[in-house]
């Protein structure tokens, strides 16, 4: 469906930071049947993914849903590896930029203006966590959710959940609630009555794993996209699997290493989630 416009605190755009743009752009627009488009920017290219144009779609842009670019030579010899990040929606970026800092968050990059297209800022939470935020000039982000390929949930990895509770409610204006996972303890993050994102608890079973956001991409049919992925070179880190009342899931890693879920929501998850 199309979207309009996002409310303070909502995901609103994703990112592709790889060691190897042009060989991820072709895995994930032949997986999910992304369309690219390159843009020429001073470093490089930036290619804009989206969906096949709709019916309400109104011009160039219209069916945006992420992008990608290469990552700078000195962040990959550092060890960075290929990354997904998120983007919140906010009213003001420079007053969100006070409040992370505020909290215990740092700032990696920005604040700055992308053009006329909005005004952006990266940070690391207290734990290391990466995230970005967005504020929309002419581009709001994604135009589109709710189909196949486009961003259904976000999720934190962390190990301390009670920090984050506070620095996330605190910068964003987010509530949480406890979540339906009878297995294991699950936090769902919400804007107004809306949740948006998950969080969980990192055990001594992730190893050095990083505090992390996790993104997870709407499919029709999760054991079909994963299937595809492995075809296309990606490793699949966590098989399809099935959680209870919400669907049908499965953690991928791309042929560069960046690592992402894929989901089939149960179709009444899909109407509260993201309608």
């Amino acid at each position: 469906m199309r979207v309009n416009q996002y409310i303070q605190g909502l995901p609103c755009w994703v990112e592709l930071a790889s060691h190897d743009a042009l060989a991820g752009k072709q895995f994930y627009a032949e997986l999910f049947g992304w369309r690219t488009q390159d843009m020429p920017i001073p470093d490089g290219i930036y290619t804009m993914f989206g969906l096949t144009p709709d019916s309400a779609s109104d011009g160039e842009g219209q069916d945006d849903i992420g992008a990608a670019y290469q990552m700078p030579k000195e962040m990959s010899d550092q060890g960075v590896p290929t990354t997904w990040l998120v983007y919140f929606a906010v009213d003001s970026v420079d007053e969100t930029v006070e409040k992370v800092k505020a909290e215990g968050g740092s700032l990696s990059m920005g604040p700055c203006d992308v053009g006329t297209a909005g005004r952006m800022a990266m940070f690391s939470d207290p734990e290391g966590a990466r995230f970005a935020v967005w504020q929309a000039g002419e581009h709001i982000g994604a135009r589109r959710q709710g189909e196949h390929g486009t961003l259904c949930w976000v999720e934190l990895a962390t190990r301390d959940p009670a920090s984050a509770k506070m620095f996330y409610p605190n910068v964003l204006h987010w509530t949480s609630h406890a979540g339906d996972m009878p297995e294991f303890e699950y936090t769902e993050w919400l804007v107004g009555d809306k949740p948006m994102g998950g969080m969980l608890q990192m055990n001594e079973e992730w190893g050095e794993v990083p505090p992390h956001w996790m993104l997870y991409f709407a499919v029709d049919n999760c054991d079909e996209a994963a299937a595809k992925a492995k075809q296309l070179g990606g490793e699949i880190c966590v098989p399809p699997t099935d959680i209870a009342k919400v669907g049908r899931f499965a953690v991928i890693n791309d042929p560069q290493g960046g690592f992402f879920s894929i989901i089939t929501l149960n179709l009444q998850q899909s109407a509260s989630h993201l309608a």
